[in-house]
């Protein structure tokens, strides 16, 4: 039989007596990259799923701790988030994982609902980008204008 230690990840199969970890793991639509890969989550230093979604995770009563990053060409790592959660005997505890918008920052993980991280720097990125791309358009019409007269 199984012997379950205090703090212990139950592997695949275990018997259930325990509570259990409810993951969301989201990334934003114009993070659409993200898509193509699968993001890794570890408890307690053990791989624990590795999918887009909602995914129940068994876990013994006690201290865990919670790590999810997505694995990405360069750098190899993006959104690299750490929690250390209490799960008591029949708990459900709800967490929700999101992927930043810059891959060099960190995600979000905890109580849902999260924001995503760099929601805030992409939005003046588009901006910035927005008005020099009118700016350029803007310039050739007039030198058009100009030109013809």
């Amino acid at each position: 039989m199984y012997e379950q230690q205090p703090g212990a990840y139950p592997p695949p199969g275990a018997p259930q007596g325990g509570g259990a970890i409810a993951l969301t793991l989201k990334y934003h639509p114009l993070a659409f990259m993200l898509g193509l890969f699968k993001p890794q989550v570890e408890i307690n230093g053990q791989p624990a799923a590795n999918a887009w979604g909602r995914t129940v995770l068994p876990v013994a009563p006690g201290q865990h701790h919670v790590h999810v990053h997505v694995p990405y060409f360069l750098p190899p790592r993006i959104g690299a988030a750490d929690l250390g959660i209490a799960v008591h005997s029949g708990q459900t505890v709800e967490l929700e994982y999101r992927a930043p918008m810059i891959a060099f920052i960190g995600g979000a993980l905890g109580t849902p609902p999260q924001k995503y991280p760099g929601m805030a720097v992409t939005i003046a990125l588009l901006v910035v980008s927005l008005v020099l791309l009118l700016c350029i358009c803007g310039g050739i019409i007039l030198a058009a204008a100009n030109g013809s007269s």
